[in-house]
């Protein structure tokens, strides 16, 4: 019998949070967002809640190429545009949006010799630093785009650094400017702009993370009023239990001592399976549907929870690491990450079912 550990997939959910980013941005068309294997959900589990988007959004080529092979007709963009002359291709042969942030992904496209002229998301470094033209030599990379036989519709982009904690009307009012004579569409708002920043809602938004049911911030306080749900759960069982006395310590580097007498719990689920191994003791999981803590260090297999709040637990009891009751932003926030590294970090061994 395999290990009692298992990550289940819930379509249902990312269809509702699609229909929530609809109801904020009612005016905008939707990327649907599924880089890192749709933030390691899997795109082809997912893919059959993502009917009502207008387009997917990913990185890589091949991922575009099993979203089109799984019959998907609308737009497909690479949100780091293509690197090759062989890119170029895939992208043509595919039907393929490409964002363009450099002078050396304008070259090869211009260079190009396509079958049908490639739409593009030009995309503006409005002050993240991180990739797209500078905001002065924009309409040049714009012009040349446009002018180029080998280049469809243009899409005017940018991603912002901090929307998260509400900066962003710095980054919006350069847009803004540098484009205010051209024409064409725009692609500005990230998920938490979708939720908290309704003037980038222009012609396209871009959720991601949302749309699995997690808070663009980090933190779950931060979207306890917005109805999402839960995209993956990853739940276990008890297999051991212990009982500790006065100060008794319990795994590796016996960082913790039982200040009275207690149980502990031993859960099947370690680093190994993609659980932080930098958890503290006191980060959330429950036992039989109630919240209690880990204790102690995570090991590769096993970690060990405080069974004093559930006190008929037993082997066999069931164990929820992340779901619907604890938040998969509360466990990454108590290990210092956040909950879109938890997604993409399940590992391989973990049965994955879909509910």
């Amino acid at each position: 019998m395999p290990r009692p550990i298992v990550a289940r997939i819930h379509p249902d959910a990312v269809r509702h949070n699609l229909q929530l980013v609809r109801q904020k941005t009612p005016d905008s068309r939707v990327w649907a967002v599924v880089k890192a294997n749709a933030y390691g959900h899997g795109i082809e589990r997912i893919y059959p809640a993502l009917a009502e988007a207008d387009g997917i959004a990913l990185l890589d080529l091949d991922e575009a190429v099993r979203v089109r092979e799984l019959g998907w007709k609308k737009p497909v963009l690479l949100l780091e545009g293509i690197f090759t002359p062989a890119d170029v291709a895939i992208a043509d042969e595919y039907g393929l949006t490409v964002a363009v942030h450099c002078t050396e992904q304008l070259d090869l496209l211009c260079a190009a010799q396509v079958k049908q002229p490639i739409p593009i998301n030009l995309k503006m470094n409005s002050g993240m630093n991180r990739l797209g033209f500078r905001p002065d030599v924009f309409r040049a990379a714009w012009e040349r785009a446009r002018s180029s036989a080998s280049i469809g519709e243009i899409t005017l982009m940018s991603h912002f650094a901090s929307a998260d904690d509400g900066d962003v009307d710095w980054q919006v009012d350069r847009f803004d400017a540098a484009t205010s004579e051209i024409p064409g569409p725009r692609s500005l708002a990230n998920s938490a702009a979708v939720l908290w920043h309704p003037r980038t809602h222009r012609n396209w938004v871009r959720p991601g993370i949302v749309l699995y049911g997690g808070s663009p911030s980090g933190l779950s306080r931060h979207v306890a009023d917005i109805p999402l749900r839960a995209s993956m759960s990853l739940t276990s069982q008890i297999i051991g239990t212990q009982t500790l006395s006065l100060q008794e310590t319990v795994g590796y580097g016996r960082i913790f001592a039982a200040n009275e007498p207690m149980r502990i719990g031993v859960v099947a689920c370690g680093y190994a399976d993609g659980y932080p191994r930098h958890a503290p003791t006191g980060t959330p999981i429950a036992v039989d549907g109630t919240l209690t803590r880990v204790v102690g260090r995570v090991s590769m297999d096993m970690l060990t929870v405080d069974l004093t709040p559930c006190p008929k637990a037993h082997v066999g009891s069931q164990v929820e690491l992340w779901g619907d009751q604890v938040k998969i932003d509360d466990v990454a926030q108590a290990s210092g990450t956040i909950g879109y590294e938890l997604m993409c970090a399940l590992a391989r061994r973990v049965p994955v079912e879909v509910h």
